[in-house]
């Protein structure tokens, strides 16, 4: 089938070069354009627009999928449309385009986590297990019928990173399954089932760490905000960003927010029993182990906000 695909960050990478290397006519890739990136602000291109050049396929850059865009797809009579984590809405005209329409690999097994981060979301809530689904795009957010689904057990030591690089792998496959299986006029769709919540995008005050919570909610925003944005807390006026925490055992309580030193690690108080830092960022510094980063600061205790 001729092909159209739509995406833009890495998660996307995969499902593009299953889809290059597979039988199918990828006839263009669509992809937000150039943007800022780095301390200097250069103009790079997303991660998928650095994929679809070395597979020598044709780029559309567009930050929406406008008039001009729609023209240019159209121009190419595409069987099918494809999209993963692109970053913008299809609407109409260009959603009735193709002959058989779009399909959406979403990272979350729909319906729940309908949105921008439902990887983010998952871990954030606790969740103990996501997914991928194929589903039928339609106007509405992420409520197509699905096609078809995978799930996968998130595990004590998960990020949204780690999580989402292994959804976007097997759920590449899924979704040329899927494609497969429309070619050969054998798919079918289910309407999706079960309470609906929402995965909106994350902003930075998401990442900001509030010690009041307990110290399982904490650890799973943690988890959920790593890499992006970037879980952090306030120490005077500068950031400490938070690269991983652990839970503790049998730790004296102590006050939200205190950090101090006890028996070789670094602990911080929470709503419920301390947390461990296990690896920080202090501001303009790399990377470093909690205890390394506290005995180099030579406290005795402070509290971050």
């Amino acid at each position: 089938m001729k092909l159209v695909f739509a995406g833009t960050p890495q998660a996307a990478v995969p499902s593009l070069v299953a889809l290059a290397q597979s039988h199918h006519d990828l006839a263009a890739v669509i992809t937000r354009a150039d943007a800022p990136f780095g301390r200097k602000r250069v103009l790079t291109p997303s991660p998928l627009a650095r994929a679809a050049a070395e597979n020598g396929l044709h780029v559309i850059k567009a930050n929406r999928l406008d008039e001009a865009a729609t023209v240019e797809i159209a121009a190419l009579r595409p069987d099918l449309g494809v999209i993963v984590a692109y970053g913008g809405l299809v609407r109409e005209p260009l959603l009735s385009v193709p002959r058989l329409g779009w399909i959406n690999l979403h990272f979350s097994l729909l319906p729940r986590w309908r949105g921008a981060a439902p990887v983010q979301h998952a871990l954030m809530a606790g969740d103990e297990q996501t997914g991928a689904a194929v589903f039928q795009l339609v106007p509405e957010l992420d409520a197509g019928a699905v096609f078809a689904q995978l799930t996968r057990a998130i595990v004590e030591d998960d990020t949204a990173g780690s999580v989402l690089r292994a959804l976007s792998d097997s759920g590449a496959r899924l979704l040329l399954q899927v494609i497969d299986a429309l070619e050969a006029g054998g798919a079918q769709a289910n309407p999706q089932s079960g309470p609906v919540t929402l995965a909106p995008k994350l902003t930075l005050a998401d990442a900001r760490i509030d010690w009041s919570e307990p110290a399982v909610s904490v650890r799973n925003r943690v988890r959920g905000v790593t890499p992006e944005p970037g879980a952090f807390t306030v120490l005077g006026d500068a950031r400490l960003k938070l690269q991983g925490v652990a839970l503790t055992q049998g730790a004296e309580p102590q006050p939200a927010g205190l950090i101090r030193e006890i028996d070789k690690k670094v602990l911080i108080g929470t709503g419920t029993e301390p947390l461990e830092l296990v690896t920080v960022q202090p501001a303009g510094k790399t990377q470093m182990k909690a205890i390394d980063w506290w005995r180099g600061v030579n406290w005795t205790e402070v509290v971050a906000s």
